[in-house]
């Protein structure tokens, strides 16, 4: 199977600029580049199911540029409904070391940043040696300046194209970087690229495009409630990514696997069988978890992190460590505990149920659990002798409701 060949297969392929860049694909060689502008000090798991297109690519012979907007990030590309809060530059400075630390670890590749060779262009010269090669009409024509004019846009919003478009150029013409390749919401910026580099140079670059990766719903994958899930470990632990992969849905789960790891097509198609024929087995799920891990983190924290989720919710939590439980569930509802109650009142008090009388008929229900051990004595007293190392207690309420609470010192 060639690249392109692969790639294909795999979804990886929304749009391309020129039917050529399919064998200049196949054959190997080419510097592209793909970018993220420093919003955060992390990237989430959106950008890496796109960054993860330069180690793919790297393995048939390319040459990758990874690019951290400190530039362009000052800016802000447009969104669809309203503009970006403007960042400080103290913040995009800070931003693109966290940014760069971790695409160098994450991904090995070269990182630049575009504010290296922006900084000293004033305004007239930027208005004279690339403004002068933009119509309005065609930037108005592309797909995120035409959301935006109902609601309105800004200048500085408006020239975001115009930047990204000065650095393919700049890449172009210092390290002969021929290809841009990015997420389908880039569409737009690779082709103003492109064309400033024919109208500066006469010569052609390419562009490609790749679906954003989403659940059954539309719904970016990487995003929960509107948080992302980061690639820095102290942001999401290789606990909770494990988790976040396990629960997506089966129906997307195959697709996955074949945007986001390395294995092959007889091995996904194995995998899809467990999927149709054993679903609760979580197969596919646990490897797609192993491959996205072992890849951010290291095997160990693949393994740690199984270890983590496999004893949380069974008898197997005694043998954790209270830290290991604080740091790996710090995303559910938790509090802190000061002195010794009775059952009820403890539920209560820390608004794990409602009232009184919800807590009695939880508890008097088989519904409550403390460290996984059912609880159904109404005069039980929550004591510190209760608590792992005196320190941690995780209560579950019905099926799903986890909290946990933390011993005062």
């Amino acid at each position: 199977m060639t690249l392109y060949e692969d790639l294909k297969w795999r979804g990886l392929i929304q749009d391309i600029s020129d039917p050529e860049l399919i064998t200049k694909l196949n054959e190997g060689g080419l510097t592209f580049y793909i970018g993220t502008d420093p919003t955060a000090d992390s990237m989430h798991i959106g950008h890496y199911s796109s960054f993860l297109i330069s180690k793919r690519l790297a393995k048939y012979g390319h040459h990758p540029i990874l690019l951290v907007g400190g530039a362009t990030g000052l800016i802000g590309d447009p969104k669809p409904t309203s503009e970006r809060p403007m960042i400080s530059k103290e913040e995009v400075e800070k931003n693109f070391i966290g940014l760069k630390k971790q695409a160098e670890k994450i991904f090995g590749f070269e990182v630049v940043n575009n504010y290296d060779w922006t900084k000293d262009i004033n305004v007239i010269d930027f208005l004279r040696d690339y403004g002068k090669h933009f119509n309005i009409n065609y930037m108005l024509a592309k797909d995120k300046v035409k959301s935006r004019l109902e609601v309105g846009i800004t200048y500085a919003e408006f020239s975001y194209m115009i930047l990204q478009a000065l650095d393919f150029l700049h890449l172009f013409q210092t390290r002969d970087c021929l290809l841009q390749v990015a997420g389908s919401d880039q569409w737009g910026n690779i082709t103003s690229g492109i064309e400033l580099i024919r109208k500066v140079t006469g010569k052609k670059a390419f562009g490609m495009v790749m679906p954003l990766i989403t659940d059954s719903n539309g719904k970016k994958f990487g995003k929960t409630e509107g948080n992302a899930l980061w690639l820095d470990i102290n942001k999401t632990s290789s606990y909770e990514l494990y988790q976040y992969i396990l629960n997506l849905e089966d129906s997307m789960i195959i697709d996955y696997l074949k945007k986001l790891t390395f294995l092959d097509k007889e091995e996904i198609a194995s995998y899809e069988k467990k999927v149709k024929n054993q679903p609760e087995l979580r197969e596919a799920h646990k490897r797609l978890a192993e491959e996205i891990i072992t890849d951010l983190h290291g095997h160990d924290e693949y393994v740690h992190a199984k270890k983590i989720s496999e004893s949380l919710f069974s008898q197997s939590i005694k043998e954790l460590k209270a830290e290991e439980i604080i740091t790996n569930l710090k995303s559910i509802p938790n509090f802190t505990i000061s002195k010794e109650a009775n059952i009820i009142d403890f539920l209560v008090e820390n608004k794990i149920c409602q009232s009184k009388r919800e807590a009695r008929e939880m508890v008097s229900g088989n519904a409550i659990s403390i460290n996984n051990e059912k609880e159904t004595n109404l005069d039980k007293m929550i004591t510190k002798q209760d608590a792992i190392e005196d320190k941690v207690l995780l209560i579950k309420k019905g099926k799903k409701n986890y909290y946990l609470g933390i011993w005062e010192n």
